[in-house]
């Protein structure tokens, strides 16, 4: 059995429960959690925010801990028992469709996504990767508070930049300075970017810079701010969930410009079909990447000394530190501790 922090129905209290364990396979791992980061896809799967959430809810997707089982065709060269590993928000994929077999394991219409498993995920004292590929090597040096959020907020913006190709000579623009934010500022700076951070909130403008932003925009509700920047960034990423004057962000970008939206809005998105067409400008959208990019992210993260600001909870404070990552409060992402 797992040990597993649960609710049962939207609005009610976590609970401990038991989940009865499942065979496991021959290419699965499963790793005792020590720590576990809280993004906002949790919450949202706790309270029935998307609508598809089936109860009871274990949530958790980024998890680190050590390897305690190995299935029988694990290759004994790549992981081994005790070791560190953390498993995100994919913890498998086919590896036969066509999009896993041209490196695309993120668009695997199987994969296994862990905080959308019901009552499997890595608030628990243990998590399966259904595929020791997504069963993530930690590197030696990073502390595993944070390598957690890495693991989602660190594998979504790096992926995005890595996937549509920003170069070092870009003038980029982060929209947003929160849990993903504030680590997509990071990568970007140390990608050689010339980075923007845009923020609602003048009081994060000073971290924006500590952050290697260089240049910070506090823009108001209706786009207020951003005229200073009309067709200045080749690349925008958006990570908050707010409903944004999208005509008026879309304005920032160059010919070719590109916006990726990260964060999920609470409304559908709006715009003037002229914000897009003679300028020749898209949207698209982002999501974590394969085992080859998530382990060359956190590579690139160790080299850097690229780190989240976390803040710790012991796992038998999860209520509160729920309703902090619920409320907004967190500066910048709250990490479970399992060892406290």
């Amino acid at each position: 059995m797992t040990a597993a922090y649960a609710v049962t129905s939207p609005g009610a209290p976590i609970e401990l429960i038991e989940v009865a364990d499942v065979p496991l396979g021959p290419l699965g791992v499963d790793v005792r959690v020590t720590h576990c980061g809280v993004c906002h896809t949790d919450i949202g799967m706790i309270d029935n925010e998307f609508g598809i959430s089936r109860y009871p809810v274990v949530a958790g997707h980024e998890a680190v801990g050590v390897v305690e089982r190995l299935g029988s065709a694990v290759p004994p060269d790549q992981l081994a028992v005790g070791q560190r590993v953390g498993v995100g928000a994919t913890a498998g994929a086919c590896f036969a469709c066509e999009w896993c077999l041209s490196g695309r394991h993120h668009l695997c219409p199987a994969k296994d996504d862990v905080v959308f498993r019901g009552d499997r995920g890595a608030f628990a004292s243990h998590v399966r990767a259904t595929d020791w590929r997504y069963a993530h090597p930690i590197p030696p040096g990073m502390s595993s508070e944070h390598a957690g959020p890495l693991l989602c907020a660190g594998a979504t913006v790096f992926t995005a930049i890595h996937q549509h190709e920003v170069r070092p000579t870009d003038h980029v623009a982060v929209v947003g300075l929160g849990g993903l934010g504030h680590v997509a500022v990071q990568f970007l700076a140390k990608w050689g970017c010339h980075v923007t951070a845009i923020t609602s909130s003048a009081d994060k403008a000073a971290d924006a810079r500590r952050f290697g932003a260089h240049h910070v925009i506090i823009a108001g509700p209706q786009g207020e701010g951003l005229a200073e920047a009309a067709t200045s960034f080749d690349f925008m990423l958006s990570t908050v969930s707010a409903n944004l004057p999208w005509d008026s962000y879309l304005a920032t970008l160059r010919p070719q410009g590109k916006l990726c939206m990260l964060g999920v809005p609470s409304h559908r998105v709006s715009l003037s079909p002229l914000s897009l067409l003679p300028g020749e400008r898209t949207i698209v959208g982002g999501v974590t990447g394969g085992p080859s990019i998530t382990r060359m992210m956190l590579e690139f993260a160790s080299r850097h000394g690229i780190q989240p600001e976390v803040e710790l909870f012991a796992v038998s404070d999860i209520e509160a530190a729920l309703n902090r990552t619920r409320t907004g409060q967190a500066r910048y992402r709250v990490v479970l501790d399992y060892l406290t």
